[in-house]
């Protein structure tokens, strides 16, 4: 069995709140191809930046939103991370605003692409309600 060190554990339980699995999905959809790459997620992205003093959880959340929306080529991501926004306690209506901020900085394709995923997946959620 692998040892992992107190930054991975860290950031698993930080990804395990934000994702609300118990078994993080980008986590197992690496572990066969690239299982070190899932290790840096877990280790730098949530162990180190998610747990960081000074912002909440659900602001962390809202930060990444408006940066993910901005890329415009991380649907998954931006995805993942409305979802995660919400079990941060965000409200919908707050990851709604989020994403029409982008618009003045990203552009309207943008915002409205990220606004899209963000109706699809309240819609996959209340689907499972």
């Amino acid at each position: 069995m692998e040892q992992h060190g107190e930054r991975y554990e860290r950031g698993l339980k930080a990804l395990q709140h934000i994702s609300g699995d118990t078994e993080p999905s980008v986590l197992t959809s690496l572990a066969g191809i690239a299982p070190d790459l899932g290790r840096y997620i877990a280790e730098f992205g949530y162990g180190d930046l998610y747990t960081r003093p000074g912002l909440e959880p659900r602001d962390r959340q809202l930060v990444t939103l408006g940066a993910l929306a901005a890329l415009g080529n991380a649907a998954p991501q931006l995805r993942f991370h409305i979802n995660g926004a919400l079990n941060a306690g965000c409200t919908r209506a707050e990851v709604v605003e989020a994403l029409i901020q982008i618009a003045a900085y990203a552009g309207f394709p943008a915002a409205i692409n990220a606004l899209k995923h963000a109706e699809a997946v309240f819609a996959e959620i209340d689907a499972k309600a």
